[in-house]
């Protein structure tokens, strides 16, 4: 029973999507994690980068099919900062606004059609499945494990740039970063809009990874990727900006993997999205849990400690 349950299949199946869907928590991390900022636009942009992917891989251009997911991304993100930082809009309401929007756009991208399939087109994983022969069945793992790292790399360095340094700190204190003459909504929108290429891509990917597109595939990913987010910063931590980065694929990875095996439970489709509820919920609250164990377990230290000095008095 265990051996069917925690399988190679199911270990392999969760670290390729845990990649894919790791593109758009890195993307959360930038937006929430060091902008501050909730971006709600991620469930439509998410379906805007599969729609776009689809469109162009059906014309004949798989990998131009990611650029193209990856510049309608930036697009979504630039529309979402700029609610936010020249209308004066929320940024949870801009996000639910360009998130409402974005779901026609997505139709006509679609050509108004509510799915679309790539069954019988070339995608980046089927071209690359003659130049990686050698790591066999694994060859889909190893293009999504190549653009997850690079994306990751890519994003510590630009973290540490100077205009990093100017987003990380915009999200820190925006108030600072005015006084230092730095235009904290030039950073907005700059993060917004790599945070939005990031979950096009993923989008993209995940197309061509299962060779098919619908409209509501986006739906939840934003609290899939904050849960992802926080998986990730609970058990790796928060020490360096490249742990934080990696914590991030390491939590998607996990969180998959947890969805895997309650598919290997048989649990109906229809109890899938209380599943995941759970698991958001559990990951959310869990820094909470833990402060409150290690609340309980000082108490209950400090109990002993007292009970053993009265003892001794006692005992004199």
């Amino acid at each position: 029973m265990l051996a069917s349950i925690f399988s190679i299949n199911v270990l392999q199946t969760a670290l390729e999507l845990g990649c894919i869907y790791g593109l758009v928590a890195l993307a959360l991390f930038l937006s929430y994690s060091v902008l501050n900022i909730a971006d709600l636009s991620t469930d439509g942009c998410f379906t805007l980068g599969c729609a776009v992917c689809c469109q162009v891989a059906v014309a004949g251009h798989p990998v131009l099919a990611l650029f193209a997911a990856m510049a309608a991304g930036v697009a979504s993100g630039f529309i979402t900062a700029f609610l936010q930082t020249r209308l004066g809009v929320e940024s949870i309401m801009a996000g639910i606004i360009v998130n409402t929007g974005l779901y026609t756009i997505n139709l006509a991208a679609m050509g108004f059609s509510s799915n679309m399939s790539l069954v019988k087109v070339d995608t980046v994983f089927s071209l690359s499945k003659d130049a990686l022969a050698f790591a066999g069945g694994w060859y889909q793992l190893v293009v999504a494990a190549i653009i997850i790292l690079a994306a990751c790399g890519l994003m510590v360095w630009f973290l540490g740039t100077r205009l990093g340094l100017s987003i990380r700190a915009t999200g820190d204190n925006a108030a600072m970063v005015r006084a230092s003459s730095i235009n904290p909504a030039f950073t907005i929108m700059v993060g917004l809009c790599i945070s939005g290429s990031l979950t096009a891509l993923s989008g993209g990917l995940l197309a061509q990874y299962q060779k098919s597109c619908d409209i509501n595939v986006g739906t939840g990913m934003v609290t899939i990727a904050l849960a992802s987010l926080i998986i990730g910063e609970t058990l790796l931590g928060k020490r360096t900006m490249v742990l934080r980065v990696l914590g991030v694929v390491f939590g998607s990875c996990l969180y998959r993997f947890i969805v895997a095996v309650a598919l290997r439970f048989d649990v109906p489709a229809a109890a899938m999205k209380l599943v995941s509820a759970i698991i958001v919920a559990v990951a959310i609250s869990m820094p909470a849990i833990r402060q409150k164990i290690a609340f309980e377990k000082r108490k209950q230290e400090a109990r002993m400690r007292h009970a053993q000095v009265h003892g001794k008095k006692e005992a004199v």
